[in-house]
């Protein structure tokens, strides 16, 4: 929500909907429960929402794909869809929770306009005549006006995964070409981790430096908290601090289905 809000107050985007895409079975990291429950806390920690989905396609996969490799696929279902396409602008944002909701009100009002079908993906540039669209969800307070709209995916992250990218070896240099230079990064920084020296550290980085947009938080509570290991930790202690983290149908099903307790139970 914090980097939606970020981008609109950019003036350069609108966020019309959000992919939370949970990573395959064989990624290999320690402690990664199946992703059969991965999928279902995630839907139950977007149920409430009207613009972030859940994207089950790289858990469905036969082996774990690469992020380029998903973002590319995100992208290709535009192009697949176009003959169905209504002419519908839509700029989107994908991430690792992911920045594409096919149901949210504001689309509602595009279509109604130029399509016919909410239900449908909608993939290519609008028409260019002129039109006007209001997106309620994203606060702008007047009424904005296009020609042409691009469609964006962009990658939503820590500022801890930028960080990886400047480990020799961690990231093929391809695949960092194409997610930077392609597709784009949001950024959100995490434990005071400074995502400008981050990206001095690493000529790609560098060399894409205006695809990088660093959210910069104005709230009281820096977005550092947010963690899944935090989370992980305070389950297997017990601790009450937990509801920081997660929302309690989350914490439910968690409990219920005993994830993420240690061996001393």
């Amino acid at each position: 929500e914090r980097a939606r809000d970020y981008l609109h107050k950019t003036g350069r985007f609108i966020v019309i909907g959000g992919i939370v895409s949970p990573v395959h079975d064989s990624y290999g990291k320690t402690g990664l429960v199946s992703s059969r429950h991965r999928l279902t806390m995630c839907q139950l920690a977007v149920q409430s929402s009207d613009w972030i989905r859940v994207d089950p396609w790289e858990c469905y996969q036969d082996t774990w794909q690469t992020t380029c490799s998903v973002l590319e696929h995100h992208r290709d279902l535009m192009k697949v869809r176009q003959p169905l396409c209504c002419g519908c602008p839509r700029v989107r944002a994908w991430g690792d929770l992911s920045l594409i909701n096919f149901s949210s009100s504001p689309l509602a009002k595009i279509l109604g306009k130029v399509g016919e079908s909410l239900s449908r993906i909608c993939c290519v540039r609008p028409p260019m005549e002129r039109f006007t669209f209001v997106d309620e969800n994203a606060n702008l307070g007047t009424v904005m006006r296009y020609e042409e709209i691009e469609l964006r995916i962009l990658l939503l992250c820590g500022s801890d995964l930028l960080e990886s990218f400047c480990i020799p070896g961690l990231w093929n240099e391809a695949d960092m070409e194409v997610i930077v230079g392609e597709f784009g990064i949001v950024v959100v920084p995490r434990d005071g981790a400074d995502p400008e020296r981050i990206m001095n550290h690493s000529s790609i980085l560098r060399k894409y430096k205006n695809n990088i947009l660093v959210v910069k938080d104005d709230s009281n509570h820096p977005m550092s908290v947010v963690s899944s290991t935090k989370s992980r930790l305070a389950l297997q202690h017990g601790d009450g601090h937990v509801v920081d983290y997660l929302c309690q149908p989350v914490i439910d099903y968690i409990l219920k289905s005993q994830l993420y307790i240690n061996a001393s139970g």
